[in-house]
């Protein structure tokens, strides 16, 4: 996600994240998107158009290539007695199905979440958080088991395809990817069959002027 995040621990929830979400929601002035990673409720400005730019970009090869991609769902990970354990909102997602009966009445019963066993890969952009993308969202997503984790971390112009998701407890925060494929930030990102291979030169790249624009009557 993008920018510097507000972040509040919560210790011990009495009542379902969902709620604290909404009631974030409710509080703040300006729209959000709050999630909830590790037992804290993180709320991120909202991103800026490089961020998204970049994270369209990744979108548009996932879809040229034939794969079911999306953005900005929402996803519910829950503890093995069904409650909430984690809420997602991925920069971008490809998709192991077209959402079925079963993930509707799922997504009205939690209120805005997906179950997030519907992802195939997940995708994030880094801006001035990395460090929720490469440590707290990384765990979260393997504790999650969803197989490819990739990683556009502008920070340290790098880009990531982690895979093998491991669980080695009970524990969520102990959760990691066993490996991991890495090339600096404008080169080629190796993904596993059937993923293409992720061309991140877009991030090196000013972004372009729209032709529209450069039209209009001054």
């Amino acid at each position: 996600m993008s920018a510097e995040p507000i972040m509040e621990p919560v210790m011990k929830p009495k009542q379902d994240p969902i709620d604290l979400l909404i009631a974030f929601e409710a509080a703040s002035e300006a729209p959000i998107r709050p999630e909830y990673v590790e037992g804290t409720v993180i709320v991120p400005p909202q991103p800026n158009h490089k961020h998204n730019h970049g994270a369209f970009e990744l979108a548009f090869q996932f879809r040229s290539a034939g794969h079911l991609v999306g953005m900005g769902n929402g996803y519910r990970a829950a503890h093995k007695d069904g409650t909430t354990r984690s809420l997602l909102i991925p920069d971008l997602y490809v998709l192991r199905r077209e959402p079925t009966e079963l993930d509707e009445s799922y997504l009205r019963a939690h209120r805005g979440w997906y179950p997030i066993d519907m992802i195939a890969l997940v995708g994030e952009v880094t801006s001035t958080n990395h460090e929720t993308d490469t440590g707290p969202k990384l765990r979260t997503y393997a504790a999650a088991g969803v197989p490819v984790y990739v990683l556009i971390n502008r920070d340290a112009k790098t880009a990531h395809c982690y895979t093998d998701p491991i669980l080695p407890s009970d524990d969520p925060t102990e959760a990691f990817y066993d490996s991991e494929v890495k090339v600096s930030l404008g080169g080629q990102l190796r993904l596993p069959d059937p993923y293409p291979t992720l061309d991140t030169a877009i991030f090196l790249q000013p972004v372009r002027s729209s032709p529209v624009a450069k039209n209009l009557p001054t």
